[in-house]
């Protein structure tokens, strides 16, 4: 009936507004009020704009609708557990598919190894209403952002719209200093960890204690899972099962390793909390396998 754009522009992501739909009527929102227009009259066109704070906007709309602003009230509530049971589905789906075997590649083809989903899954048990998560990586972050819910407004940091990676360790460290009660978490993937690593040398001389979580599939994997159908090469995109943990032993921080689904992950990952509020900054190496999970998404 009516797409409300909050903050969102329909750019490469959106494949500039082809994707909207043409019958109906569009409203961006954005505080930046060249963006509310960015790309129009090329695939789109907006209805109306508002120059507005997407999350004021949302918020009055939301007690408009709460109030009884709509006449069909019926209807709003029959869409919304329509969306809600969908997404119940896709979490008993991605429950069920956290269960498979995921093996590994390189050295250890064939091995068993964890199922990111059942480590995420895990991961969205432990984390406090508090949590700030920072996200740097390619495959194993977007793996994330399907399980794992942000705690509120501001608690999800990520590279943004043009995938800057390296962006983890220094993120953590800002949101640390400003969130200094929160349990910070970066999810890295194992080829964005290394632009940033070194920041366990910065956490520990400047007492500052942060989490990381890395899924470590030897692999920048996001490219790999396009590269290999379209040229059939996995040229650059291969790395090795290294020992993240112990890198961030030797610049002070504390390492565990999460290495077989036999492993206790919910233990090592409270181990890794109780750590963390001792004072220590903590780096868990995951050594994930492939799932058939996100099969078909583009990264090319």
């Amino acid at each position: 009936d009516v797409v409300i754009m909050l903050g969102v522009v329909p750019d490469f992501r959106l494949d500039y507004g082809r994707g909207l739909p043409k019958k109906a009527p569009i409203i961006t929102v954005n505080r930046n009020k060249k963006e509310l227009t960015q790309n129009a009259s090329m695939f789109w066109s907006p209805a109306l704009t508002v120059h507005s704070d997407p999350c004021s906007f949302y918020v009055e709309l939301s007690k408009q609708l709460a109030s009884g602003i709509t006449t069909q009230k019926d209807e709003w509530q029959t869409w919304a557990k329509g969306l809600k049971a969908g997404e119940a589905a896709k979490e008993t789906a991605n429950k069920q598919k956290s269960l498979e075997p995921a093996l590994g590649k390189g050295a250890k083809v064939g091995e068993e190894l964890v199922n990111p989903l059942d480590l995420l899954q895990k991961l969205e048990e432990t984390l406090p209403e508090d949590s700030i998560l920072v996200a740097d990586g390619g495959d194993f972050v977007a793996t994330c952002s399907y399980i794992v819910r942000p705690r509120g407004p501001l608690r999800w940091l990520d590279p943004g719209a043009f995938g800057t990676l390296g962006v983890g360790g220094g993120f953590a460290l800002g949101a640390k200093l400003v969130r200094p009660n929160s349990q910070v978490w970066i999810i890295w993937g194992d080829g964005s960890c290394g632009y940033s690593l070194l920041e366990f040398d910065t956490y520990t001389r400047h007492k500052i204690p942060v989490i990381a979580l890395v899924g470590n599939d030897a692999s920048w994997t996001q490219i790999e899972r396009e590269q290999v159908p379209m040229f059939q090469s996995d040229v650059a995109c291969a790395l090795d099962y290294i020992h993240y943990e112990k890198s961030a032993e030797g610049l002070g921080g504390y390492g565990l390793e999460i290495t077989s689904p036999k492993d206790d992950i919910m233990a090592t990952l409270k181990e890794a909390q109780e750590q963390n509020a001792r004072g220590k900054s903590v780096l868990i190496n995951a050594l994930i396998g492939k799932t058939s999970f996100r099969e078909g998404s583009l990264s090319v």
